[in-house]
């Protein structure tokens, strides 16, 4: 994936929280990222992998941040089926 370098600003009385360069990184890829999934411009599957986690990973940090997910796509929905499918046959083995 190609990336862009932006210059961010960060107030100095955040740094007595404990971030670094790369700590204010994450948090504004994962705050973009969040945003660009709640305002509709990006599905889960795509917040995913802009984030580099499995989708199960991106649903758990949803409701850590408290964030609903419950606007399935068409394809979502059919991924969501295929994985029970899946799931349901492992479980009869």
């Amino acid at each position: 994936m190609t990336e862009t370098t932006f210059q961010v600003r960060i107030p100095a009385p955040l740094l007595q929280y404990g971030f670094d360069q790369s700590a204010v990184q994450h948090r504004l890829v994962e705050w973009l990222v969040l945003s660009l999934f709640t305002e509709g411009h990006i599905s889960s599957g795509k917040a995913a992998r802009l984030l580099n986690i499995p989708r199960v990973e991106f649903l758990g940090l949803l409701r850590s941040r408290g964030i609903a997910y419950i606007n399935y796509t068409p394809e979502e929905l059919d991924e969501e089926f295929v994985a029970v499918e899946k799931l349901e046959v492992e479980l009869n083995r």
